[in-house]
C-alpha cells in the first residue's frame, strides 16, 4: 500500500546523478520519492515541508555537504532515516557515528541500493531509537562496495600509518582512519588500547604475562602475546584488577 512506503528524499548536486536515482528509486516498490533536492541547505528546507522517511544524501556537495546535513538531522526528534550515497569511500566512520543506516558507493547499482533500502525498513519495523554513543559496526571499501563488519567481530586493530589493520576471524582489512580516532569512537567497555599500535577486544584477552625487565604482555585466546606499551600498562592492568 502506498502509505507503507518509505517516503524518500533524493539529494545530489549532479542533475545527471538525481535523475539516474529517480530511475532506480521508480523500480523499488518499497520506495515513493516525494522530492528532489540539490544542495544540503535546500534538503534540509525540504525535509520540514516534506517530512520524508529516508533521505538518499550525497556526500559531497558545496556550502553544506552531506555530514553537515545528518549532523542537523540528529538534532531531530523525529528525523528521516539517511542512506549516503557518494563516489567517495573515506567517511564511513564519520557517516555511522551520524547512524546512518548504510553507505552506498556510487555508481549505484539498483541491487545495493534495494539492500540498502532493507536495511532501512528494518530500521523502521525495530522503531528506530537513539543511536549509540559507539561504534556498532564498520564499513570497509572492497571493489566497488563496502563490507560492513561488526565491531562484535573485531579482535584486533593495528595501526599502519593514517590507516588501521581490522583482524576479523582469519582475514585483515584496511580501513582510511587513524588508531587515535578510532579508539575514541570504541566502546571502552569491551576495547582497550594497549600499546600506542594496538587495540584489543577485551573478551580475546586470556591473560597477562609478565617477561621479565618491566615487560608485560598481554595472551590472545588464539595463543598470540601481544606487548603492552608502558604508557598503557596501568590501565590494563586496573582492568584485570591488579
Amino acid at each position: 500500500m502506498a502509505e507503507e512506503k518509505l517516503r524518500t528524499l533524493i539529494v545530489d548536486d549532479e542533475p545527471l546523478a538525481v535523475e539516474r536515482m529517480q530511475v532506480i528509486c521508480s523500480k523499488i516498490d518499497d520506495l515513493h520519492v516525494v522530492g528532489t533536492a540539490s544542495d544540503g541547505g535546500q534538503a534540509l528546507r525540504l525535509v520540514e515541508a516534506l517530512e520524508p522517511d529516508l533521505i538518499l544524501l550525497d556526500m559531497t556537495m558545496p556550502e553544506v555537504d552531506g555530514l553537515s546535513v545528518a549532523k542537523s538531522l540528529s538534532k531531530h526528534e523525529e528525523r528521516p532515516a539517511v542512506v549516503f550515497v557518494t563516489a567517495h569511500d573515506n567517511y564511513a566512520v564519520e557517516a555511522f557515528d551520524l547512524d546512518a543506516v548504510d553507505y552506498v558507493l556510487k555508481p549505484v547499482k539498483p541491487d545495493r541500493l534495494e539492500r540498502a533500502i532493507q536495511r532501512a525498513l528494518a530500521r523502521r519495523g525495530e522503531g528506530g531509537g537513539e543511536a549509540s554513543k559507539w561504534l556498532e559496526e564498520l564499513w570497509i571499501p572492497h571493489r566497488s562496495e563496502l563490507i560492513r563488519i561488526d565491531t562484535e567481530e573485531v579482535s584486533r586493530i593495528d595501526a599502519e600509518r593514517d590507516y588501521v589493520r581490522l583482524h576479523v576471524e582469519d582475514r585483515t582489512y584496511l580501513l582510511l582512519q587513524t588508531i587515535a580516532g578510532l579508539e575514541k569512537r570504541l566502546d571502552p567497555a569491551k576495547f582497550i588500547r594497549i600499546h600506542r599500535s594496538t587495540i584489543l577486544r577485551k573478551d580475546r584477552i586470556k591473560g597477562l604475562r609478565h617477561d621479565g625487565l618491566g615487560v608485560w604482555s598481554a595472551e590472545m585466546d588464539d595463543g598470540e602475546a601481544l606487548r603492552i606499551g608502558r604508557t598503557y600498562l596501568p590501565k590494563v592492568k586496573a582492568m584485570a584488577g591488579r
